[in-house]
């Protein structure tokens, strides 16, 4: 793995963005259904993701086996690092370190969430239909609530400062100044999908009936 790190650090960086970054925003715009929408928005919006052809094959080559490379790499690169922001206190040196630090926060986040979820539909716990109120219980918990909130927000903030170096990776951004313009935009893709996050939290605290 040493000798072609460039090429695995190549593909590490490209499914952090495609298809992981894809996943992210399919993932709030169904959770953001129960804000905009309400309960019955959301059910309906997951049950039409989960009536889409060949969704088994979508999730295990799109979702399950790039999570799973890329976290795992991701760690590795995690320990390979030196976090030297107490060194280098300048913003990118910070981003850096937070980057592998929301990382490790969102690997162990993403497969918690599916465990309580996901796999709960596929050892038949629940149904996709019970998912609403499977999350309405987790919302309403406090030390739940507060766990999700902080796994929510480094996995946006790894995937919006991931997106930066992407870009200059591979060779999109080059100048200083469109590496400092695209900072800005990654910095409002964080922003606005934290915020979408957040309220949707917030709806799933809401009335748990209507979820039944």
């Amino acid at each position: 793995m040493k000798g072609n790190s460039y090429y695995w650090r190549k593909l590490h960086s490209l499914l952090g963005v495609i298809p992981l970054g894809g996943f992210i925003l399919v993932h709030v715009s169904i959770n953001f259904q129960a804000f905009e929408r309400g309960p019955e928005g959301f059910t309906n919006y997951v049950h039409f993701i989960n009536s889409l052809p060949l969704k088994p094959l979508l999730e295990i080559f799109g979702i399950y086996l790039p999570i799973l490379f890329h976290g795992i790499y991701g760690l590795y690169m995690a320990y390979q690092s030196n976090l030297n922001s107490g060194q280098y206190t300048y913003g990118r040196n910070w981003a850096f370190t937070l980057q592998r630090i929301t990382g490790v926060l969102t690997f162990i986040f993403v497969f918690w969430h599916f465990f309580n979820t996901r796999l709960q539909v596929y050892l038949g716990s629940i149904t996709h239909e019970e998912l609403g109120s499977t999350m309405h219980q987790i919302a309403m918990n406090p030390v739940l609530f507060i766990i999700y909130v902080i796994g929510v927000l480094s996995a946006v903030f790894h995937f919006s400062n991931g997106l930066w170096a992407f870009l200059i990776s591979w060779g999109i951004t080059i100048s200083p100044r469109s590496q400092k313009i695209s900072s800005y935009i990654c910095m409002g893709v964080f922003v606005l999908i934290s915020l979408l996050f957040f309220l949707s939290l917030v709806a799933f605290t809401g009335d748990n009936s209507k979820y039944e």
